[in-house]
């Protein structure tokens, strides 16, 4: 059995038709129970609702690199601190080595005059302490009719 050619082209036709209608249906109907079942519970934001928050980020954004700009200059002027500080405390150490050496120095003289002072007590006599006769001076230049009178204590 075969279907002539003019019947076969029709059917062949409409089940296509009647497939796609199928499938349009599938569709919204799918469609349909999807929103049915997780509806949007919250509008989407309005064009104007977004442009004003771009602006609001955007004038936030703005303030925070000028933040940024000032923590890039204090940064700028804390490294100059800390190398300016570093070349003080190397010259402060340079200075105190120098100053250790000339202490070191000054000891050594002050041992050398120690000794060469206990040299010089042990060489000399030791000379008895009492008290000191003055002596008048010889002549006529004093002053005559005074006498210097001493009180010997």
């Amino acid at each position: 059995m075969s279907v002539p050619i003019r019947l076969r082209r029709p059917a062949v036709l409409l089940g296509v038709v009647l497939a796609l209608l199928v499938g349009a249906a599938t569709i919204r109907g799918a469609a349909a129970w999807t929103a049915a079942t997780s509806p949007l519970i919250s509008k989407p934001p309005s064009v104007e609702n977004l442009l004003s928050a771009l602006e609001a980020e955007q004038a936030r954004a703005s303030a925070l690199q000028a933040q940024l700009d000032e923590l890039t200059a204090g940064t700028t002027e804390l490294t100059t601190a800390l190398a300016a500080a570093r070349d003080r405390i190397a010259q402060d150490a340079s200075q105190a080595e120098a100053l250790q050496s000339s202490l070191a120095d000054a000891k050594a003289k002050l041992k050398a005059l120690e000794r060469s002072i206990r040299q010089a007590q042990t060489a000399t006599p030791a000379v008895a302490p009492g008290p000191v006769a003055a002596v008048a001076p010889s002549g006529e230049d004093s002053r005559e009719g005074e006498h210097e009178e001493h009180d010997d204590d």
